[in-house]
């Protein structure tokens, strides 16, 4: 979250139930300390705004079937809150979502 700038888009994905990429977000504010943190803690957040939905969500499960997308972070590292997505991951996750 650190590296996001303002103005950088972003997926919104239900990581809970559905696991799957729904929309795309717009950061609004860069990195600030999380208010919901404990205190002491270093946790940050960025601030974020809706741009648009996805015409058809993207699955967890369609991510992992897709080859192309078989070195996406999100698949290597499960916890993993806010994995950077190259612009070639970004385009085909876009047409994956109906855009």
């Amino acid at each position: 979250m650190m590296k996001m700038k303002k103005g950088d888009r972003a997926f919104f994905y239900h990581s809970n139930i559905g696991k799957e990429i729904v929309g795309i977000a717009e950061v609004v504010k860069e990195h600030h300390p999380d208010p919901t943190a404990e205190p002491g803690t270093p946790w940050v957040c960025v601030d974020v705004k809706a741009v648009q939905d996805l015409p058809r969500p993207v699955t967890l499960a369609a991510i992992k079937a897709e080859p192309k997308l078989a070195d996406v972070a999100i698949i290597k590292q499960s916890r993993l809150s806010v994995p950077p997505i190259t612009a070639e991951e970004w385009k085909l996750l876009c047409k994956m979502g109906g855009l």
